[in-house]
């Protein structure tokens, strides 16, 4: 869908930003632009809808090149999210999201709709946060107003520059979570840059490694981390991130056995209580005799939390689940399909006894190589 032949950028005073870079991205994935600075990962980007003109190659959207399209056009097609949120502090929450529909000719009611679809998709109460202005929102709600802003045209592209970047570390993992969700469902083209590699393994179907103009390696989460193509590649990422022999070890080496534990009839506000006490994202719902019902998150919660009675109504299915007599190898296979990057861990009376995320995946390999390497 989106493709790179040669492209650089050459600036007047002789500065190569971007050299001779080919990669494609297909219809549904998420890249991953990442390097050190000065690699010319958001260059690369900007250069996709012409906010910065490429000199030489060619850059193409659905086989058609860039340069061929009008560059208003072209850019009220393609999503974009800044770090910076830029919503306009005098426009109201509604008419920042429909600024684009507007600009396209949509219809008023077409629009409303879309403003309250995007709202609710975002997580914030469309009659709550509609009418207020950007000022009256925290930082990680007007990046929510941000993400939403990009989808409302319904663009088949989104550009999101370091869009976290600037948020506290909580707020910005329920929106690394969030943007999984939303893109399990919507299925966009998105092109990310961060500079966080632990936020590019987490995100990215795939994830390009730039240095000095060049794309050095691009590639899946777990072929980089078991593969690097180069020795920049390897220290840039980590060696102590580098998998080694993961089929030999057990998911229970891998799998972090605190576990916040609920019945399902226990009420959102307790809840809540219990995985702010705990510093949790997640609880798990069992029965009495502790086997796994499903998951809730604290932004499903949050969400919900005035119209529900109970966490049962809005847990999600338990789907995928490992066994505890399962290899870590299964738990990296399985990674790329769990919802909100969660793996409940079963044990052969289907009772909870832990779960594995990116996180306890990458600590406990980790821990193995570092070990490896003082032998």
């Amino acid at each position: 869908m989106l493709k790179f032949e040669n492209v650089s950028k050459l600036y007047n005073d002789g500065f190569k930003a971007v050299d001779n870079v080919n990669f494609e991205i297909s219809e549904g994935e998420l890249v991953v632009l990442i390097g050190p600075s000065g690699s010319g990962k958001s260059t690369t980007m900007k250069m996709i809808n012409r906010m910065i003109p490429h000199t030489t190659g060619t850059i193409s959207i659905d086989g058609e090149d860039v340069t061929k399209l009008n560059a208003a056009e072209l850019r009220r097609n393609i999503g974009y999210v800044i770090q910076q949120i830029g919503l306009f502090p005098h426009y109201t929450i509604e008419k920042n999201i429909s600024i684009v529909p507007q600009l396209k000719g949509w219809d008023v009611q077409d629009i409303n709709k879309r403003v309250e679809e995007l709202l609710e998709m975002v997580g914030l109460d469309p009659h709550v946060y509609r009418n207020r202005y950007p000022k009256e929102l925290s930082g990680g709600q007007q990046q929510r107003v941000g993400v939403a802003r990009a989808l409302a045209s319904k663009p088949n592209i989104i550009l999101m520059d370091e869009p976290f970047g600037a948020l506290d570390p909580i707020t910005r993992e329920q929106l690394q979570d969030e943007l999984i969700s939303l893109q399990q469902k919507l299925k966009k083209t998105i092109v990310f840059v961060t500079h966080d590699m632990d936020e590019a393994l987490k995100l990215g179907d795939r994830i390009a490694i730039m240095k000095e103009g060049k794309l050095l390696q691009i590639d899946t989460p777990e072929k980089l981390l078991h593969e690097p193509a180069y020795g920049f590649v390897e220290e840039f990422i980590g060696k102590h991130r580098i998998i080694q022999n993961p089929e030999l070890m057990s998911v229970r080496d891998v799998m972090n056995e605190t576990v916040l534990r609920s019945l399902p009839n226990r009420s959102p506000e307790k809840s809540l209580s219990m995985m702010r006490k705990d510093k949790k994202m997640m609880i798990v719902v069992v029965d009495e005799n502790d086997k796994m019902m499903g998951i809730v998150s604290a932004y499903d919660l949050m969400k919900k939390m005035n119209e529900i009675k109970s966490i049962e109504e809005i847990m999600r299915s338990s789907e995928p689940y490992l066994k505890s007599s399962q290899s870590a190898k299964d738990a990296i296979v399985m990674m790329s399909t769990a919802s909100l990057g969660i793996i409940p861990v079963l044990d052969e009376m289907n009772r909870v006894v832990g779960l594995v995320t990116r996180g306890t995946l990458l600590s406990a390999l980790s821990s193995q190589w570092t070990e490896m390497e003082a032998e």
